[in-house]
């Protein structure tokens, strides 16, 4: 069965670096895109970063342009999300996101998130 396990959440002061890990298993990890989300107290689940399965196209919130770098090893099954310069907004669940055709229709599979707290 399809499984997300993230990794490396943490207490980082603002301005720090973190470096988050999500392994997957359960299906061809190197024939679909996945995807970084964040969700903080009190607010929706917003996407964060996307990745193609070969890793030559990714995409950003306009909030984490150019201090957040997502990347993947095939190899290891892994996504990762680079976060540098962070901010006490960026405090939130991350999670790893993997979408899967069926017969109909598709299905949306999540890890079960990992805590990144920034304090000021």
């Amino acid at each position: 069965q399809v499984q997300l396990v993230e990794s490396g959440g943490g207490l980082v002061q603002a301005g720090g670096s973190l470096r988050i890990s999500c392994a997957a298993s359960g299906f061809t990890f190197s024939s679909f895109a996945m995807s970084w989300y964040r969700q903080a107290p009190g607010k929706e689940r917003e996407l964060v970063a996307h990745i193609t399965n070969t890793g030559g196209s990714t995409n950003y919130a306009d909030s984490v342009k150019g201090r957040f770098t997502i990347s993947r090893d095939n190899a290891k099954n892994t996504v990762y999300l680079q976060m540098n310069s962070l901010k006490p907004e960026d405090t939130a669940v991350y999670y790893c996101k993997v979408v899967i055709p069926l017969v109909v229709g598709w299905y949306d599979y999540w890890g079960q998130g990992t805590q990144v707290t920034v304090s000021s």
